[in-house]
């Protein structure tokens, strides 16, 4: 795949759907649509040296293709098992379509996490955000330190996410295991993926590095914007 590929659209192209399928299960219909793959805004090379562009091509092109894949196949298959009204099988499917449209949201917020220096990458949060950090962790640099501890603390594969609790207001830090998506009563605004394939060829076992790394290539105002959009 070219490493100039490049974003259509802007956050709906993340997300964006084709031809839906509707399923009925015990008088109840239900519509799921397929997913794609979302371009992204940069080339793959643009993050480097945070984050290689290898790295880049292959979690983008090759595992969050997977995702978006695997995903589709499971829909289509929940589709035939609920038009024969099998339980078991529609039931066996769930966890599956969750682990897969889970990894294709996480990775499809996280493309949009990241934005080359001098595009936005590694500038520090501003506005409402910005003060919501500094009275939850006392400052952007305290939050560094917290995420940082969330991430080495991930056993085996997960996300660490800043998120705003819909209830309280307040933004918090959270680790999800695998490709479980934020949901319920937060709202994910920034997450760094922990699993291996998102820096092992570059880090090797030195991921602490990659979390710090990170923060150089990371896009406050994607985050900002979350925020507004949360509230």
């Amino acid at each position: 795949m070219s490493t100039t590929l490049l974003r259509s659209s802007t956050a709906r192209a993340a997300l964006r759907t084709s031809t839906p399928t509707t399923a009925r299960l015990a008088g109840l219909s239900f519509t799921r649509s397929k997913v794609t793959l979302p371009d992204l805004p940069y080339d793959y090379a643009a993050l480097e040296p945070a984050i290689s562009g290898r790295i880049m091509e292959l979690h983008h092109a090759k595992h969050h293709q997977t995702y978006v894949t695997s995903y589709n196949t499971f829909t289509e298959q929940l589709a035939a098992a609920t038009a024969k009204s099998d339980v078991a099988a529609a039931l066996a499917l769930q966890p599956l379509l969750n682990f897969h449209g889970g990894g294709h949201l996480n990775h499809s917020l996280f493309w949009e996490n990241l934005a080359p220096a001098g595009r936005g990458g590694g500038e520090p949060p501003k506005g409402a955000l910005a003060a919501a950090i500094d009275d939850t962790y006392g400052g952007y640099d305290a939050l560094r330190a917290v995420m940082e501890k969330a991430l080495a603390g991930v056993q085996g594969s997960g996300w660490a996410w800043l998120v705003r609790d819909t209830v309280t207001g307040g933004v918090a830090v959270r680790t999800y295991a695998n490709q479980d998506p934020v949901m319920g009563q937060f709202r994910p605004l920034l997450g760094i993926d922990a699993w291996e394939h998102a820096y092992y060829l570059q880090y090797q076992n030195r991921k602490a590095e990659y979390f710090k790394a990170v923060w150089d290539v990371v896009n406050w105002a994607a985050a900002e914007k979350r925020y507004e959009q949360s509230g």
